[in-house]
């Protein structure tokens, strides 16, 4: 668009003045905001997804190849000295013991060393300091099954004052895990394909899965009671492995239209 200008016949001064006023306008007028309306751009919302959540579970029932011991020794002597000298000793025979049988150094470790000083509360008075208590656990891991009763009698037999617990697993459940997996969405599935039927509609997708999975061990617990007791070897801890289940449950959000 073209503007012009007339500019009246005025002396020199006066015209270099109108001149100046006129352009300064021009000027002021193509630099100002446009205050008219300006065309808007609306997005059209997305559609919300409609969907059916379910759950699904599947299970894979496995036979534990690998057990756990917790073992320990306990000593209570008159002095720290002689407390923990008598410990080291049984807790040394113990270890031997369980090597015996077949376990690896690898697969017995140390899990804890105590000493705690004992008291006589018994007299009503103040306590009186009778001895310490110098304690010495493990933690064992048994590969072979075919030994573990062997490993329990062996350490008691050495001297373990005390058999906390004995726990079985399977070594490697990535495969279980797998197979568990796969059942659990085909669990989630036909859940969902019951549902989109009776509701007149069909599954169109997968929105969302989550997935938490939860292995169950079976612990089996064992208690020594008087340290030094005899272990009768003529008739083997008994020891049933039985079974171990990993399970996976899935929670899956599947579209319908």
């Amino acid at each position: 668009m073209a503007t012009t200008i007339t500019i009246p016949s005025l002396d020199g001064r006066a015209r270099w003045l109108a001149v100046a006023t006129a352009a300064t306008a021009l000027l002021l007028a193509a630099t100002a905001p446009s205050f008219g309306p300006r065309p808007s751009l609306a997005a059209d919302a997305a559609k919300p997804d409609h969907t059916i959540s379910v759950s699904g579970t599947g299970r894979v029932i496995l036979a534990p190849d690998v057990a756990d011991l917790r073992i320990g020794v306990s000593v209570q002597r008159a002095t720290v000295r002689a407390a923990r000298a008598d410990a080291a000793k049984v807790m040394t025979a113990v270890i031997a013991a369980l090597k015996k049988v077949g376990l690896a150094d690898a697969d017995v470790q140390t899990s804890g060393i105590t000493l705690q000083p004992q008291y006589d509360y018994s007299n009503g008075a103040a306590p009186r300091l009778i001895g310490y208590q110098f304690s010495n656990s493990l933690t064992v891991t048994v590969r072979k099954l075919d030994v573990l009763g062997d490993a329990i009698d062996d350490a008691l037999a050495a001297g373990a004052t005390s058999l906390d617990s004995v726990t079985f697993r399977v070594d490697d459940e990535t495969k279980a895990e797998a197979q568990a997996r796969t059942a659990a969405m085909a669990d989630a599935k036909t859940k969902a394909q019951a549902l989109a039927s009776a509701a007149g509609v069909s599954i169109q997708g997968v929105s969302s899965i989550t997935e938490s999975i939860a292995p169950i061990p079976y612990p089996v617990v064992y208690d020594r009671g008087a340290a030094g007791a005899a272990v009768d070897k003529q008739v083997s801890t008994p020891v049933q492995p039985g079974t171990n289940e990993v399970s996976v449950t899935v929670a899956v959000a599947y579209l319908i239209p």
